[in-house]
């Protein structure tokens, strides 16, 4: 299973922003299909942003316009920059990754992940 370790959550007031980062395999980011899943307490996983191996990117609808899912090549990181954070982004993230050509905001919930997840915090 390949091997990635979230960083960078911590708690912001709404409006606010955080980046997270994903390190992982340079093999991994240039080539598998990469994103973030999220698990608030008591709720279902959900996906929130995926990036291709080519740099393709879908959101869910829940983030589009506020987080934006990139590539740092030369730190071999995925990161996730969220902006204008509400309430209702406070959960666990996580980064998880697959060789698949099926990359998507939705299918990255169904991946297993190596990590150990990140918590973000958004106060009203």
């Amino acid at each position: 299973q390949v091997q990635v370790a979230e960083s960078g959550g911590g708690s912001v007031q709404a409006g606010g922003s955080l980046r997270l980062s994903c390190a992982a395999s340079e093999y991994t980011i240039n080539n598998y299909c990469m994103g973030w899943f999220r698990q608030a307490p008591g709720k279902a996983r959900e996906g929130v942003a995926s990036i291709t191996g080519a740099g393709i990117t879908t959101y869910a609808d829940s983030v589009k316009g506020r987080f934006t899912i990139s590539k740092d090549k030369a730190k071999n990181s995925l990161l996730l920059q969220m902006n204008t954070l509400k309430p209702e982004d406070t959960a666990m993230y996580y980064c998880t990754t697959r060789r698949t050509s099926t990359c998507t905001a939705t299918i990255v919930a169904e991946f297993s992940t190596t990590g150990q997840g990140t918590y973000v915090t958004v106060s009203p």
